[in-house]
């Protein structure tokens, strides 16, 4: 009933208009006010194509250059699977995938209910849990390994232990573009080879290169960089917060975002023309009574469709995030923070909608249990977004004909037969039973299934996404910090 890349594309928040005020406002703040922090290697690039520096310092794109860069820039790009049991991801157009994504620093614990600092064997375990839930089309690096404190270091056994652990689609970020070479020597030795992995790449490159409001973040920026000279996705995330560090009204945090967003698609066409790149505007929001982020608020659903829609305006891809609970446990505002949001972005056509799983606390935290919840939950959202086909079988004149004049009854109708597989979706932990079977159960809740669950998962599910033969050569060269007796299932 569900599949990966459903057409999204329902919903959407802002008119033409609209889309047309955004855009040119957006140009005026590139034209005028423009981005600081920018490097001399970008400098270097931006001006001998036409970008100038300002009085103060700032790169200025004017907007006939940034309307040609648009015009060259990837409509659409492909993220492998290692595994055809996945689909591969096609990104553009109106298709719509989900993807847990977040670095968070802390993960609730299973027996003591309490969050404790996130582990290089949590990039591993979250990723082997993804791989099994089916509603999920691609790991994004949820965790960070807070024992790890050399960038590099921490780079390389990220992506290590990512594709150790799933051979689904994956993103991560670097922290350091020092470690691009290593990595690039990793995927290499999983794929068989450099010209295979090019040839067929599993991994897209996340990463932060803006410092709202208006700001290159210099470390990111090089990566990014780097990784558009290889050729690779890149799918960097700008994340103003409204009322903080963009504007509290929505238009203008849209026309900020925006701005951002360009001129960092403006400086990987200006790298590599037609290099793979999402339109990745994550604009957020803070709570204005408390400054708290609100990851989980109505605003934050509306303007990452809001998002999609402006995507879909510059025949872009997008990537967006929700399922972004500010939730420290799974309960119901957890329930209802994600369950809105994940479907808001599917129906508003975000290519690949991240943070989509797992995500608490306000992006601080992880949680096994939430994992496996919100597979469910996304399940649901993609039936949402396929909506409902209507052909001559569909509309079932004959088989309503039959019941009235039969049985009087769908129960055993053919019809019923052949679609009860692919109309309907059947949630893994959702309780639909009897209340006198689920009292006799014990009366369970949907964390205390959730937990079970997740706990079947990490005894039971391997992570087989480097093959031995790989894995010795990768320990031969890197310093790898996940032991393979403590990749065993727990």
């Amino acid at each position: 009933p569900v599949w990966a890349g459903i057409e999204g594309g329902r919903y959407n928040p802002l008119s033409g208009t609209d889309l047309t005020r955004i855009h040119h406002a957006a140009l005026d703040i590139l034209a005028d006010t423009g981005i600081a922090g920018a490097s001399e290697e970008v400098i270097a690039i931006a001006t001998e194509r036409g970008a100038a520096l300002s009085a103060e310092g700032r790169l200025v794109f004017p907007a006939a250059l940034v309307e040609d860069l648009l015009t060259g820039a990837a409509r659409e790009y492909v993220i492998h699977s290692r595994d055809p049991a996945h689909a591969d991801l096609h990104v553009g157009g109106g298709r719509v995938h989900y993807a847990t994504s977040g670095e968070a620093v802390s993960v609730l614990d299973f027996e003591s209910r309490s969050y404790r600092p996130a582990t290089l064997r949590d990039v591993f375990d979250t990723a082997r849990v993804t791989d099994a839930l089916p509603n999920l089309h691609q790991y994004g690096q949820m965790v960070v390994p807070t024992e790890i404190t050399d960038p590099v270091e921490a780079d390389i056994n990220v992506a290590y232990a990512a594709l150790a652990g799933t051979t689904k689609p994956v993103e991560h970020a670097l922290n350091a573009v020092e470690a691009l070479p290593a990595v690039m020597q990793i995927y290499a030795l999983v794929a068989g080879s450099e010209r295979r992995f090019r040839d067929r790449p599993f991994v897209s490159f996340g990463g932060c290169p803006i410092v709202s409001p208006l700001r290159f973040a210099r470390d990111s920026l090089e990566v990014m960089v780097a990784t558009a000279r290889l050729g690779l996705v890149s799918d960097i995330a700008i994340a103003p917060q409204s009322g903080a560090t963009a504007p509290a009204y929505l238009a203008g945090a849209l026309v900020q975002v925006t701005a951002e967003a360009l001129a960092c698609l403006s400086v990987v066409n200006m790298v590599n023309p037609g290099c793979p790149m999402s339109f990745a505007a994550w604009p957020f929001t803070v709570d204005l009574r408390t400054g708290a982020f609100a990851g989980g608020s109505a605003e934050v659903a509306v303007l990452m469709a809001a998002i999609a829609q402006i995507g879909r305006f510059y025949d872009l891809p997008t990537t967006v995030a929700a399922s972004m609970s500010d939730a420290k446990m799974p309960d119901a505002q957890m329930g209802y923070e994600k369950g809105i949001t994940s479907v808001v972005a599917g129906l508003a056509g975000a290519n690949r909608v991240m943070e989509a799983a797992g995500m608490m606390a306000s992006l601080m935290g992880v949680s096994y249990e939430a994992l496996v919840i919100d597979n469910d939950m996304l399940g649901m959202a993609q039936r949402v977004v396929r909506g409902i086909e209507v052909t001559d079988e569909t509309l079932s004149v004959e088989a309503i004909k039959a019941a009235v004049r039969g049985e009087g009854h769908f129960l055993s109708a053919p019809d019923t037969l052949r679609s009860m597989e692919t109309e309907y979706l059947y949630p893994a932990l959702a309780d639909r039973s009897p209340v006198a079977l689920w009292t006799e159960q014990g009366c369970p809740t949907m964390a205390e299934r959730a937990r079970a669950r997740a706990a079947e998962l990490l005894a039971t599910h391997h992570g087989d996404g480097i093959s031995a033969q790989a894995d010795r050569a990768i320990r031969a060269r890197f310093p790898i910090r996940l032991a393979r007796g403590a990749m065993r299932p727990r």
